[in-house]
């Protein structure tokens, strides 16, 4: 099983901005994290980040039918998106938005969340996990070891 992960728009900042929020870890140590989990489930993920929303978006449509599923962190692009929310709309696997915080506690309401399978919020990085577990139980239609 192929899932790509999506790191948006400032998951850059992430240890370095807004602690209080988004809590001290960096991207480097979320993406280390979303690797351990990956080996856990067996499943195989390939992380991309970039500010650019069009650079994010020709990835989602590269990747579009070599992934089982897809999980995405817009961050930046939460409420804002028009060319990447186009591509996630488009895809015809599962995917599933992350975030370490719950953006609606802050008044922030997902564009991408209308054309997600699910959504994992405020569970820190460990939402990641969530996510590519629940696309290993929708892929295998059972629990993963």
């Amino acid at each position: 099983m192929k899932v790509l992960v999506i790191q948006g728009a400032g998951m850059d900042r992430r240890g370095k901005a807004q602690i209080e929020v988004f809590g001290p870890q960096t991207l480097d140590e979320i993406n280390r994290l979303i690797e351990d989990a990956a080996r856990e489930l067996a499943v195989e993920v390939e992380i991309f980040f970039d500010n650019d929303e069009a650079s994010a978006a020709q990835k989602v449509r590269d990747e579009a039918a070599r992934v089982d599923g897809v999980v995405i962190n817009p961050a930046g692009f939460t409420a804002a998106s028009e060319t990447l929310l186009d591509a996630v709309a488009q895809l015809q696997v599962p995917v599933y938005e992350v975030h370490g915080s719950n953006p609606s506690a802050r008044g922030v309401e997902s564009v991408f969340r209308p054309h997600c399978t699910g959504a994992v919020c405020g569970f820190g990085y460990d939402g990641y996990r969530l996510a590519l577990r629940a696309l290993r139980v929708l892929r295998d239609g059972s629990r993963p070891a």
